[in-house]
């Protein structure tokens, strides 16, 4: 299993040699060193754990610190694990954008733009109301129980709340282009988060 650690840095283009018009979302990936192994016999599940992002040494706790120099890692500030890996790793070994392929589909998983409070409209894809004179159900909600029985509203009722800032899984896309001087991924279309957000990118 390829994984690694990168962050968002934006969109843009490409064009391939027919001069098809490809979307790219550019990811700045790696180098990530593998500060954690888990084995099945001692942990109770196979995975491994990458570490990505420079931070000020002040900014880590000395537990941290001393979790990152058994293996010869700098202050990093983003750990992440990732479950079942084929392949075995090292402690210490790190990472690249290497070990991508274009032509290869690959996940990409990142916290997801927040909104804010939104209405059912934009939050749940409602239908507005009628929109003729004297109405006042433009962009309400509508009915969302009875009253008599059961007297209540039932839990999971599509309402109005906090839209965005969740995790998100984006499945099936493209590696375009990998540039390993620059630790540049170009991946097919849009993924989630902001710019600058850092996201986990593995094989599918």
């Amino acid at each position: 299993m390829a994984a690694i650690i990168g962050k968002k840095i934006g969109m843009t283009q490409v064009f391939t040699e027919d001069g098809t018009r490809v979307p790219v979302t550019v990811i700045q990936a790696g180098p990530c060193p593998v500060t954690g192994v888990r084995a099945s016999e001692n942990d109770g599940y196979s995975a491994v754990q990458l570490a990505f992002g420079e931070a000020p040494e002040h900014k880590l706790t000395k537990p941290e610190l001393g979790h990152l120099k058994k293996a010869d890692a700098g202050p990093l500030r983003t750990l992440v694990e990732f479950r079942d890996p084929d392949t075995e790793y090292q402690l210490g070994e790190v990472l690249t954008v290497e070990q991508f392929e274009p032509g290869q589909r690959v996940k990409v998983s990142g916290t997801a733009v927040g909104k804010g409070f939104q209405g059912t409209v934009r939050r749940h894809n409602f239908g507005r109301g009628p929109v003729s004179h004297g109405s006042h159900n433009v962009r309400a909600p509508g009915s969302i129980g009875a009253s008599a029985d059961p007297a209540r509203v039932f839990k999971g009722v599509k309402m109005p709340g906090r839209m965005g800032g969740k995790r998100v899984t984006q499945r099936r896309l493209e590696v375009i282009e990998v540039d390993a001087e620059r630790n540049l991924l170009l991946v097919k279309g849009a993924v989630p988060g902001p710019k600058n957000g850092t996201v986990e990118v593995r094989s599918d």
